[in-house]
C-alpha cells in the first residue's frame, strides 16, 4: 500500500469513529465527507438543538505534499496520536490550525 493510501485509510479511520458519536441533545449527528480525489477529509456535525441549528465542523483533515495536515481539531481527541497509533510518523503530521511560526514548538512537523 502506498503512503498516500494509508494515510487516507488512517484519516478514515478516525472520522468514522468520530461519525458513531451520537448527541443526547442534537437532533442529527455527524457526517463524514471525503473528497479522495483531492485528499480532504471532514467530519460535519449538523442538527437542531431547540429551536437553534447546528453547522459544525469539528474535525478536518488534508493530505499536502505527502503529510498529514491537521486543519481542524475541536474535539478532545488527541489525533496526533491517534494517527502515529495508526502508523502515521510524526514527521508527516502537521498542526495546520497553528500559525506556522508556532508549528516548531509542536512534536510535529513545520509543514
Amino acid at each position: 500500500m502506498d503512503k498516500i493510501k494509508k494515510y487516507e485509510n488512517a484519516i478514515l479511520d478516525i472520522l468514522q469513529e468520530y461519525t458513531r458519536i451520537k448527541y443526547a441533545n442534537i437532533d442529527g449527528g455527524n457526517q463524514l465527507i471525503a473528497d479522495k480525489e483531492h485528499h480532504r477529509y471532514q467530519v460535519v456535525t449538523m442538527g437542531w438543538d431547540g429551536d437553534r441549528y447546528i453547522h459544525d465542523c469539528p474535525l478536518h483533515f488534508d493530505i499536502i505534499n505527502g503529510k498529514v495536515w491537521v486543519q481542524q481539531n475541536m474535539t478532545e481527541w488527541e489525533v496526533g496520536e491517534m494517527l502515529e497509533a495508526r502508523g502515521v510518523p510524526k514527521s508527516d503530521i502537521v498542526a495546520g490550525f497553528l500559525p506556522p511560526e508556532l508549528r516548531a514548538y509542536s512534536s510535529y512537523a513545520y509543514a
